[in-house]
Formats: structure tokens, C-alpha cells, sequence
């Protein structure tokens, strides 16, 4: 009994994140012994993040043994609906589907790791590999841990990236406005046009779409859900940045969370949605109290493996939100991941180089799919 315990593998991830937390449950699932460290001092939360609810998702959950399923996971919509900027309807189409929020399967993964495994304010500064087959984190609070494996699930903005790799995000040249309003102060247009329905409006520079998702505290019961708008607006480098600059005064360069956007931008928000949206979208965008932002950008890396470092998540590509696929794919990452070690158990190295070529596929497949797709919404070209 010793020897199996002495002999289990561990990984450290760095993030805590989905990508992370989606890591440490498929890794503890065939025996592996995780620890994930998160940069931030508290839990994560994000009331702004609209997951559409794919399959990949859906199946990492069941295999994590949460017990909470398919109908606590989202909210159903029937239809994708196609507006024109006059407000009539261009298309559409008979499509059900779940829509659902970070927050609810962040709250869902994060219960399947222990807290004991879960380390808050551990920012990375440094890696090292102290003898073969073996990896050393090293933080900023002069901390140290060593594992068999070291993931960097640490987001778009991956410190594990940047140390190791030389591929960074490029700005795409348009934003995501977004904002949330809460089911039961939508104004009486929107409800009509855009309440139940996964809905859509395009217009020059200009792509919208909305659908419902989970209320405060993960809220499911009708008139307790939040509606989810995202609005892709071109941009130049220079609007960006000054987008970006809170009214805090902290530049973030590349997203400006809710209740820092600033007084300006935020009217200008107001008006541009009079000038370029349909009724429904107009009035959902101008009853939102606190929108906010977040640049879009593209990012592939050729490889996802470093000898016992690896990527995984937004930290290894970043598909653009047309695809619907940045949750999926860390999902995805993360089920292959766990099946690869537990497959190649006795070889990490090979097991590690076989899972990396179909990873860094898809996420250049993602990657050449979602530019080409908001290449042709925001600039009508491909």
C-alpha cells in the first residue's frame, strides 16, 4: 500500500480557472495526485460569462461524478433568430439548445477538488527542472513545488506561456461590448423579440447576439435568470487601449470588467445601439447599468508540449467566441489529456507527444475557423 501511494504522479496546474479545475478532476479521476494554484487571493467569479453548453462539457461533468445533470446545467432556448436592423426577421431556425455560465460550472468543478488542493495567491515567477522527468514551479512568495508534470491551464494571458514559449495573442481588431440584464427588467421589446430564443443581429462593423443564463447564485427558476449580450464592434489599436483603461486608471489592455468602464464609452455604447441596432437588441443594450468589455484575439501555438510542461485551455489557443468553443475545447484537452496518461502510464514522455499532435490540430483548426467567420461578420471579407 506504501509503494502504490508513494508512487503516484503529480501535476501541478497553474490556474484555477475551468481549464484548471477541468485538468484536476480528469487527472485525480486515473489516479493522479493534482494541486492547482490560482493567482487570485479569492474564488473566481465572473457574472459575465455565457457558455453555450457543448457535449465535451457535458461529458467531462458526468465523468467527474457530479450528480447534478443535463437539467440543472442551463437554460433551453428553440430557436436561432435572425434580425435585420429594422427589426424584422431576416431568418429562423428551429435550434434547441443550452445555454449556461461560467459561474455554474465553475461552482459545479470547483466542488470536485478539495481545498486542500486548491491554493489561492500562488503567482508563478519561474520554472525549473530540477532532474529528469521532474518540474519545479517556483512562485512569487519564494514558494516551491515539484511535480512529475506542470500545466499551464493559466488562461489567454498564461504566465506558464510566457515563460516558455514565444507565441503570443494578437488583437483581431474588434471588441466584445458586453453586458447582462436581469430576466424580469427586460424592457417589453426585448422580451418579445429576444426572450427564450438565441438571437442574432448584424449590421456594418457591427455583430450582436443574446440568450438567457443563469441568474445570481447560479438562479434557474424563470424571472431569476440574467440575459447575455455580446456585441463585436471594430476597433482600432488606439480606441482599444483607451477603452481598456478603467475608471480606476489601470490599463488591462485587452478587457475592462463591470463597474470600471468608463462614463464615456459607456455612452457611446448608448448610442451607437439607437444608431445601429434593432429594437429588441436597442433596448436590452440600453436598460444594461453596467456593460463592459473585452478585445478579441487570435492565438495557436505550434505545440502544446514542453518536455513535462504543457498548455491547455486559452493558454494554448484562443478561438474567437464565434466558434462557441473555448469552453469545450479545455474541456476536450482535459478528457484526452486524462485518457493519454492513463493509457501511457508508463511512459509520461510518450504519452504527452501522442496527445499533443490531435490538441494543437483542433486548436488551429478552431483558430482558422473563427477567423474566418468573424473576418466575415466584422469586415465582410473571409
Amino acid at each position: 500500500m506504501f509503494s502504490e501511494i508513494k508512487s503516484r504522479k503529480r501535476a501541478l496546474i497553474i490556474g484555477g480557472s475551468l481549464g484548471g479545475l477541468f485538468a484536476g478532476s480528469m487527472l485525480q479521476q486515473v489516479g493522479w495526485e493534482i494541486d492547482i494554484f490560482e493567482r487570485s487571493t479569492n474564488d473566481l467569479d465572473s457574472r459575465g460569462g455565457g457558455i453555450v453548453l457543448q457535449p465535451e462539457v457535458v461529458e467531462l461533468i458526468r465523468r467527474s461524478g457530479i450528480e447534478k445533470y443535463w437539467d440543472n446545467l442551463g437554460v433551453h432556448s428553440e430557436n436561432r433568430i435572425f434580425y435585420r436592423a429594422n427589426g424584422d426577421v431576416e431568418h429562423i431556425q428551429y435550434a434547441p439548445q443550452m445555454q449556461t455560465s461560467w459561474s455554474l460550472i465553475y461552482t459545479l468543478m470547483r466542488s470536485t477538488v478539495g481545498n486542500e488542493h486548491y491554493h489561492k495567491n500562488r503567482v508563478l515567477s519561474g520554472i525549473e527542472f530540477p532532474a529528469e522527468n521532474r518540474v519545479t514551479a517556483v512562485f512569487e512568495d519564494g514558494s516551491r513545488e515539484t511535480g512529475d508534470l506542470l500545466i499551464g491551464a493559466d488562461g489567454n494571458n498564461s504566465s506558464v506561456r510566457n515563460l516558455m514559449w514565444s507565441e503570443i495573442p494578437e488583437y483581431a481588431g474588434y471588441i466584445a461590448w458586453r453586458g447582462l440584464v436581469p430576466e424580469n427588467e427586460m424592457p417589453e421589446r426585448a422580451m418579445l423579440d429576444l426572450h427564450g430564443n438565441f438571437a442574432f443581429a448584424g449590421n456594418h462593423g457591427s455583430h450582436i447576439l443574446g440568450y438567457l443564463v443563469p441568474g445570481a447564485d447560479n438562479d434557474l427558476r424563470p424571472g431569476h435568470r440574467l440575459y447575455n449580450w455580446v456585441w463585436y464592434r471594430v476597433v482600432d489599436d488606439f480606441q482599444r487601449e483607451e477603452i481598456m483603461t478603467g475608471t480606476d486608471g489601470i490599463s488591462r489592455h485587452y478587457s475592462v470588467p463591470e463597474g470600471l468602464l468608463s462614463p464615456k464609452w459607456q455612452a457611446q455604447i448608448y448610442r451607437d445601439a439607437e444608431d445601429l441596432l434593432p429594437p429588441g437588441f436597442r433596448d436590452v443594450v440600453m436598460a444594461t447599468k453596467q456593460p463592459f468589455a473585452q478585445a478579441i484575439r487570435d492565438l495557436a501555438v505550434d505545440s502544446m508540449v514542453k518536455g513535462r510542461v504543457i498548455l491547455l485551455g486559452d493558454a494554448a489557443s484562443i478561438p474567437r467566441p464565434h466558434t462557441a468553443a473555448s469552453t469545450s475545447k479545455a474541456a476536450g484537452n482535459a478528457l484526452a489529456l486524462s485518457q493519454a496518461l492513463k493509457d501511457g502510464s508508463e511512459n509520461i514522455d510518450d504519452a504527452l507527444i501522442s496527445w499533443n499532435a490531435e490538441q494543437v490540430y483542433r486548436g488551429k483548426f478552431l483558430h482558422k475557423t473563427g477567423m474566418s467567420i468573424g473576418n466575415r461578420l466584422l469586415f465582410g471579407r473571409a
